[in-house]
């Protein structure tokens, strides 16, 4: 019997882990994420909070079906209820909206896991104490042990922004968005150079260059010092940011505690956001450039920026070029023609107040426009040149240039830009400057490049739990009949040992119920009978056939029922039954 219930218990086991298998849970806390506990996509309210309720963590949309696990302020700060995001773990790779969970496995690390049981991030970290993931008042996501050691923490892998009193060191950058509305690493980065010297980059697939600090100016012309190599940056909450090149800045709402962080646009400019209560807007409060077209790669290849402080930036495709890219200006502008290297098929295009930074062939000084010219019909790669007055040495300056990047155009600037095209092309062609238009209406939806096998590992999962339960069920049923027919047989064998008794002793053996009855009975059989003769006939076997010494079946008669006496102080005790009985001898 015990075996059965052990077969029944572990079949029940076994039906409790398939149900546990078949319909996963996640198990979240509003402040705390303990090991073996998960935050799941499909959850919504799966969500750490900081104490305070400044900041929270979990899965927030980046596109149609696409997810990253971010930390953001947690209340909305604008009128389109969009929420402030300030930390990205996956910004790259976003994961599925359906099934993903971030996960702080026993080990200690804590991984990201899209639909198909991928690992799309970790923390790569291990640890024989318990662990536990929080989120604390500074919006610093931290992974600490039993004994206090923090294990990992988000403030040493920001995204794009540096939150109050998050450094930033040789060992971190921020990198800005893609666009607006695509989270991805854009072209613009924040960092510590080898010099020391903290820089805006601009780094595109093909091209890179630095354009903050003015890469026209040497590091101490720009306040910068190249002589401390500690190479960290911080910024307070009173609105003061420091950095260990000299380089320092206060908000213009400087001296009052608030809610700020500073981030690297999708522009490439770097904002300061300062808001005083949690719900207000951000307000930017410092900027790095006043004038956005001195970013470099604002407009992409071959064309200019224009801003006009009431108008804003304005992007122009060069005459002869055409918009790549009808919903990304910093794509740039393509040529709409072949470029001949013969002198006598190419002519200029003037166009005033132009300048553009970088990618000339040379430097030439006390050139004339006519001598510049010959120098770029010379050079096939020459698109163009920029020719420009020089005050301070009082001549003029040729700078034939391979690539047309980084163009901006202002009023009042001493330099033009003469723009190689074909003659028969210029003749047919409007030499205007075509301004972006871009079609924002158009919705580009990117894919994830990433194959799932999450059907077949879930098929082949079904059939190995339905086997598992047509077992088990099979299991059951074979313990059930087993039971039956161990319950009849042994009824059988009871059945057979009392004949079995009753054939070798000449007494039966009898139930508890059955001895009760049989007292009743010899009792009236013998107050029935007068005479002790006539009382042995009545209550012994007759199967006997008087073969017994007639007074010793009396006295044994009369002990058996002093024995079942009712009262049990009339009944005697073994050794007065013994003294009673006659001694044994050889005979019937």
């Amino acid at each position: 019997m015990a075996s059965v219930i052990t077969s029944i218990g572990n079949f029940l086991v076994l039906c409790l882990l398939c149900l546990s298998i078949c319909q996963p849970f996640s198990s979240s806390k509003p402040d705390v994420l303990s090991e073996g506990s998960s935050l799941s996509v499909d959850e919504p309210e799966d969500v750490l909070s900081s104490p305070d309720g400044t900041f929270s963590a979990g899965f927030s949309p980046v596109g149609e079906n696409a997810y990253c696990f971010a930390v953001w302020s947690s209340e909305p700060s604008d009128k389109n209820n969009s929420k402030a995001v300030v930390w990205m773990a996956n910004r790259d790779q976003p994961v599925n909206g359906r099934y993903s969970k971030l996960t702080l496995l026993k080990t200690g690390n804590l991984i990201l896991t899209d639909a198909g049981r991928i690992t799309i991030w970790s923390t790569g970290t291990d640890s024989l104490s318990l662990t536990q993931l929080q989120l604390n008042d500074f919006g610093n996501l931290v992974l600490i042990n039993s004994e206090g050691v923090v294990l990992w923490q988000s403030f040493d892998s920001p995204t794009d922004t540096l939150l109050t009193d998050q450094p930033l060191t040789r060992y971190t950058q921020l990198v800005s968005s893609r666009s607006q509305t695509n989270s991805s690493s854009g072209f613009y980065k924040l960092f510590f150079d080898n010099d020391n010297i903290l820089r805006l980059l601009y780094e595109s697939i093909e091209i890179s260059s630095v354009y903050w600090p003015d890469p026209l100016l040497v590091s101490w012309d720009a306040g910068r010092s190249t002589y401390n190599n500690s190479k960290i940056a911080i910024l307070d909450s009173l609105g003061n940011f420091s950095s260990s090149d000299d380089f320092t800045f206060m908000s213009a709402d400087y001296g009052t505690r608030m809610q700020r962080r500073l981030k690297i646009d999708y522009d490439g400019n770097v904002r300061l956001y300062s808001r005083k209560n949690r719900g207000e807007r951000w307000v930017v409060s410092w900027q790095a450039f006043s004038d956005p077209c001195m970013i470099h790669g604002i407009c992409g290849a071959n064309s200019l920026c224009n801003y006009v402080p009431s108008m804003g930036r304005k992007c122009s495709c060069l005459p002869g070029y055409k918009l790549r890219n009808q919903t990304d200006w910093s794509s740039g502008c393509v040529p709409e023609f072949d470029i001949s290297c013969t002198k006598h098929e190419s002519t200029f295009l003037q166009i005033s107040s132009v300048g553009l930074y970088g990618y000339e062939y040379g430097i030439f000084s006390n050139y004339t426009l006519a001598e510049c010219k010959n120098l770029c019909l010379q050079l096939c790669n020459c698109k163009g040149f920029q020719f420009s007055y020089v005050p301070s040495s009082g001549n003029f300056k040729c700078y034939p240039k391979t690539l047309l990047l980084n163009g901006y155009r202002e009023q009042g600037l001493s330099g033009d830009l003469y723009l190689r095209l074909p003659q028969s092309f210029l003749l047919s062609k409007p030499n205007s400057l075509v301004e972006f238009s871009l079609n924002c209406s158009v919705q580009e939806t990117k894919q994830l490049d990433r194959t799932y096998t999450q059907g077949t590992v879930k098929q082949s999962v079904k059939f190995i739990l339905w086997f598992a339960c047509g077992l088990g069920g099979f299991e059951v049923i074979c313990i059930l009949l087993v039971w039956c027919l161990l319950i009849r047989t042994q009824r059988n064998s009871g059945a057979e040992m009392g004949g079995y008794l009753l054939a070798a002793t000449g007494f039966r053996r009898f139930r508890e119920t059955e001895h009760g009855k049989l007292v009743t009975w010899v009792r009236d059989k013998v107050n029935e009978a007068l005479e002790m003769e006539t009382r042995l006939e009545k209550v012994v076997d007759p199967s006997a056939r008087g073969e017994y010494n007639v007074e010793k079946m009396k006295i044994l008669l009369e002990v058996a029922l002093k024995c079942v006496e009712e009262d049990k102080d009339e009944r005697p005790d073994m050794s007065q039954v013994v003294k009673t009985l006659p001694p044994h001898e050889n005979d019937h």
